[in-house]
């Protein structure tokens, strides 16, 4: 079973515990959720409460999940890139398509089973579901991840993480002209009230998120632009993309569905850039990958078009 813990944030209060904790752990179902609540498997500062209690600041939330049964998750033969490997982490270039751990109907073909394979060591902070997973990216996105191989190094990237030190930047591709050389989107991010599946920029039960763009280049129809976290929340540049009219080009869920999208199997999405402390040595790493190679393909179209 997995025992986690969670001390809520001042952005995060007045939440329903039951919401709360389908955002934090998304792999079991609401409804599931609210078995466990009603079992006293997740207590609020050690008392039972009801699925609907609203969350205070410094509320301390504890949630025993059992194990799912009798499910096992199997090392795969899974090709995988390799930016940077040591006893304590590696850090992966993940491609296109591929899921970062296994969830409820998508048990195979994860990064989870790939680096299972190639690990004998991870960490298990984060449950039998997601060993040495520290963060994630969408399956329709590409790009560096840190994978943790103990739990001290599991700790350490998750305090960068949540202190904003990671370095992360992303190249997209976007519908539309970008007119200004760059600029920040600062607009909270929550889950859409209406559409579940959806996140959006809202005040309700949200949390502040803060996007950085800047224009590479633009086309007759796009821009291609560089955007950077300084926070990390579901779906953030998608969601803040399309808030300011620029939606990803071949994002079916925020933007045109699927016309337009050049090609993309996916959205126009890639994380390029990570930099982070080492939680060892503390020395500063910092990895970049190219453009997968169809992205990279129609960037170049894009350029013959526009000559």
């Amino acid at each position: 079973m997995d025992k986690l813990t969670f001390i809520v944030e001042e952005d995060e209060q007045e939440q329903r515990l039951d919401v709360f904790i389908s955002e934090n752990v998304e792999e079991i179902s609401r409804s599931y959720i609210q078995k466990l609540i009603s079992e006293e498997l997740i207590k609020v500062n050690g008392k039972k409460v009801k699925p609907n209690y609203r969350l205070k600041e410094e509320d301390l939330i504890e949630a025993v999940i059992p194990d799912p049964q009798p499910l096992v998750i199997e090392a795969e033969n899974i090709p995988l890139e390799i930016v940077y490997e040591d006893s304590d982490l590696l850090v992966v270039n993940k491609p296109i398509n591929m899921v970062v751990h296994p969830a409820a109907g998508n048990y195979s073909g994860t990064l989870v089973n790939a680096l299972l394979y190639h690990c004998q060591d991870l960490s298990g902070i984060n449950g039998k579901l997601r060993p040495g997973i520290v963060h994630r990216i969408d399956k329709d996105t590409s790009g560096l991840l840190m994978v943790a191989k103990n739990d001290i190094s599991h700790q350490q990237l998750a305090r960068q993480l949540k202190e904003h030190t990671v370095d992360r930047a992303y190249l997209a591709l976007v519908h539309g002209i970008v007119t200004e050389p760059g600029g920040i989107i600062d607009a909270p991010v929550g889950r859409h009230p209406i559409e579940r599946k959806k996140m959006a920029v809202t005040l309700k039960n949200s949390k502040n998120a803060i996007t950085k763009y800047m224009v590479k280049e633009r086309f007759r129809d796009y821009s291609f632009v560089e955007c950077r976290l300084e926070t990390g929340r579901t779906h953030q540049i998608r969601v803040h993309m399309a808030y300011i009219s620029h939606p990803l080009v071949g994002d079916s869920l925020y933007g045109y569905n699927k016309r337009n999208s050049l090609g993309f199997d996916g959205q126009a999405l890639h994380a390029y850039l990570i930099g982070f402390e080492h939680p060892r040595t503390k020395e500063k790493l910092h990895f970049q990958v190219d453009l997968p190679d169809n992205y990279q393909g129609i960037l170049d179209n894009l350029r013959k078009e526009d000559f």
